[in-house]
């Protein structure tokens, strides 16, 4: 299950891991114009870790979930 919400300046996604015997914290990802910040609660220390992306990281993400296990450079755009 997951939540989305526009801010002013983000969108707010929180993905919410249905019932398991073993439940993950949520995990929010925080959308800017520039950058997306993923967090979660460290269930251990039940401090916040966030994980800050740039939007060529974001990419290359995005298009690694798609291929085949390998070594991958994303075209130069221009």
């Amino acid at each position: 299950m997951f939540t989305i919400e526009h801010d002013f300046d983000a969108t707010i996604v929180t993905l919410v891991d249905e019932p398991a015997a073993h439940r993950q914290k949520d995990v929010t990802i925080n959308a800017f114009e520039d950058c997306v910040v993923i967090e979660q609660v460290d269930a251990r220390s039940d401090e916040v870790q966030s994980i800050t992306l740039s939007l060529a990281q974001l990419a290359d993400l995005t298009a690694a979930l798609n291929l085949p296990e390998g070594v991958y450079r994303r075209p130069e755009k221009g």
